[in-house]
């Protein structure tokens, strides 16, 4: 009976093992399997035009009250004695993870209740703004970012017309005189640079611009940021201008986020395979460098199952690496949401949460001084 035990033992250890190989040799094949959608793609009707003065498109904006996730802030953290003057946009990231549709519904339950908890984990960096908004949208599925089938383009720019309609209404809603700061993570990062190329670059509402967080997508400096019409922030002092990181711990192994990069040409439709994007390290405010942990102003550990977190400071070091990764050494316990090859990516933000707060007050600061001179 022992050695029966035993030689079960040994046939599930070696299909265990076998299994582990396979993942790695073959994970990019699995997740593609695991999440592209294989239904046929239906174009998406489009909405109305008023659509988002209805409360109920968006997750977050003023007038919600308690139903508005952004207004969350970690247990113990003490909010600023003044509030933020500008009006924040913020795009979430992908919370649609099915394969059933190439585009997200509106009224899809498991999407909707994920897009809150981002917005609860990454938009409450933004909420010393009492005027901060987050729209719902039909985002492309997950596995649009996986394929280079037509489909997929198809998906994403259905999603995108959605945001440019959600960003309309947002300027409708602001006063004339107001800064804004826009925001976005991963797919939310990826229509934010569209948006400032099609809606902000060479008009008046440039000028408006605080500060541009676009983060967990790559933004190219050939190919993207000339088209978008602001500079890269090179000081945590500057005003108007572009922050964006994407983070993996060490040993890194980064081959899927760049061959998904090259598949797709920059803004300005060429492709961008091979040339540099740019790293802000969130614990200077400045382009390139390195920072220790002790500069580190507040991990945000989330407790996905209490929907909350604990802010933990000097936890995690970041340095801008030459192929314009943000490393931030030894993986550190965030939750079980790392991707392959140490990819931090659904972390970016709680990785330096405290420190993106305070980034964005110096650069609002720094727009309203440049404006009263």
């Amino acid at each position: 009976m022992v050695r029966k035990f035993l030689y079960i033992m040994a046939v599930l250890v070696v299909l265990l093992l076998a299994g582990a190989v396979a993942l790695v040799l073959w994970s990019d094949s699995l997740t593609k399997i695991a999440f592209v959608p294989t239904a046929k793609f239906t174009p998406q009707r489009a909405l109305a035009a008023n659509v988002y003065d209805d409360p109920a498109m968006w997750i977050a904006r003023p007038g919600l009250g308690a139903k508005d996730p952004s207004h969350w802030l970690p247990p113990g953290f003490k909010p600023e004695a003044t509030t933020l003057p500008a009006a924040v946009f913020f795009i979430h990231p992908t919370s649609y993870l099915e394969k059933a549709q190439w585009n997200a519904p509106l009224d899809d339950a498991k999407s909707r209740d994920l897009a809150e908890t981002f917005v609860r984990g990454m938009a409450s960096a933004f909420n010393a703004s009492p005027d901060l908004w987050a729209p719902r949208y039909r985002q492309a599925a997950f596995g649009a970012f996986l394929t280079d089938e037509p489909q997929a383009n198809e998906a994403i720019d259905a999603a995108y017309a959605d945001v440019l309609l959600a960003f309309d209404a947002f300027v409708a809603g602001t006063a004339k005189d107001q800064p804004i700061v826009l925001a976005g993570h991963s797919q939310g990062a990826l229509h934010l640079k569209r948006l400032l190329r099609d809606r902000v670059a060479g008009t008046p509402l440039a000028k408006r611009i605080a500060a541009v967080y676009a983060i967990g997508w790559p933004i190219s400096l050939g190919h993207d940021l000339q088209m978008m019409g602001l500079p890269a922030c090179a000081r945590d002092d500057q005003p108007g201008c572009v922050v964006s990181w994407l983070s993996f711990a060490e040993p890194a192994d980064n081959h899927m986020l760049l061959e998904s990069y090259a598949a797709r040409p920059g803004l300005d439709g060429k492709p961008v395979g091979g040339s540099a994007f740019l790293c802000t390290n969130p614990l200077t405010g400045a382009a390139g460098g390195q920072a220790e942990a002790k500069a580190n102003l507040g991990t945000l550990v989330p407790d996905l199952e209490k929907k909350t977190g604990a802010l933990i400071p000097a936890m995690v070091p970041a340095r801008c690496g030459p192929d314009g990764f943000l490393y931030i050494g030894d993986p550190p316990k965030m939750g079980p949401y790392v991707g392959p090859g140490n990819n931090y990516h659904v972390y970016d933000i709680p990785l330096f949460w405290a420190n993106l707060r305070a980034d964005v007050a110096k650069r609002v600061a720094a727009w309203q001084a440049n404006q009263q001179h």
